[in-house]
């Protein structure tokens, strides 16, 4: 008996990464608001840290090079706008980035700036 090509679904509970949308008013208002979010030079960095896993509010202060009230300004909006999430680990505070799309778009944000900076040539 001849062995069929086997197809592979993806589980139910499994979320797409790529889905069809029709920006409307309201969905464009949201991406609006995101993009505003990311528009601050230290927010931005504090997502790219974010970005590479997730971090206490001490981490991200050393790597972002921030004081600590600052840092934890930006996170509060961020928190608040809900692009990071956060969960207890005894005394300290983990901030991780809410989807995979935000790492993705957070990612290919400070890549179009490298080549912006460098002069790197573009992707097609």
């Amino acid at each position: 008996m001849a062995s069929q090509p086997r197809t592979e679904a993806a589980p139910a509970d499994v979320p797409s990464l790529v889905h069809q949308v029709t920006p409307g008013p309201e969905l464009l208002e949201a991406a609006s608001a995101t993009l505003r979010m990311l528009a601050e030079p230290t927010r931005l960095h504090l997502l790219w840290q974010l970005a590479q896993g997730p971090k206490t509010v001490t981490e991200l202060t050393a790597a972002v090079g921030v004081p600590r009230t600052v840092a934890s300004q930006h996170l509060a909006k961020l928190r608040l706008s809900g692009l990071v999430d956060t969960r207890k680990d005894g005394r300290h505070v983990i901030y991780s980035l809410r989807d995979g799309h935000l790492v993705r778009l957070i990612r290919e944000t400070i890549n179009h700036a490298d080549h912006r900076v460098t002069g790197e040539p573009t992707h097609g």
